[in-house]
């Protein structure tokens, strides 16, 4: 069976995790956010350790322990009745994060959409992740050096993923918005599928 998907897209700051977290809260819609079951890991695991090795440098975790782990939760979150894979749609955030992760999952997800989340403005991106440390902790985010390499990860690696769903999927939203209007024009496309 494949799961029904909503992709969000977007260079970090961009508002993903935000927008997830708000369509998450629907019925019959079910967010996950890759780094924050990374982020959930305990340290002292194998994968834990491994997200903190590339995380701290701005770079993507592995393939191979990324798609594992995501599989794992989703199996878990069915088992538990959080997640109901006949009724819900999941709203992905940070998988599939380049070409290999898109095509490795190309049998498990059914992509009805994906919505790139675009900022022109660098600086806004930046501004956003570092008050984003302050407020949640998040040392990947504190570092200018680390978001600058995370940037250029995600232009070089993640960006091509929009093409290997193709125009017809792609739903471009401006995230310099305000947030309402952010969550407005994802609704109108999400309406109309």
């Amino acid at each position: 069976m494949k799961y029904r998907a909503i992709l969000m897209f977007g260079a970090p700051g961009a508002g993903k995790g935000t927008q997830g977290k708000i369509l998450g809260t629907v019925p019959n819609f079910f967010h996950c956010a890759c780094g924050d079951v990374f982020r959930n890991l305990s340290l002292e695991s194998d994968i834990g350790r491994i997200f903190i090795e590339y995380s701290s440098r701005g770079e993507l975790v592995p393939d191979e322990p990324t798609v594992r782990l995501w599989r794992q939760y989703i199996q878990n979150t069915t088992q538990s009745g959080l997640f109901n894979p006949t009724t819900d749609t999941l709203i992905l955030d940070g998988i599939p994060r380049n070409l290999q992760q898109a095509e490795i999952l190309d049998d498990t997800l059914e992509v009805r959409a994906l919505i790139n989340l675009h900022c022109p403005d660098v600086k806004k991106l930046i501004k956003r992740l570092q008050r984003r440390a302050l407020r949640e902790n998040r040392l990947d985010d504190a570092n200018l050096e680390i978001i600058r390499n995370r940037q250029k990860t995600y232009d070089q690696l993640t960006k091509p993923v929009l093409d290997f769903y193709g125009k017809k999927l792609v739903h471009n939203v401006d995230s310099t918005q305000t947030p309402v209007k952010v969550l407005s024009d994802i609704l109108r496309v999400i309406a109309k599928l």
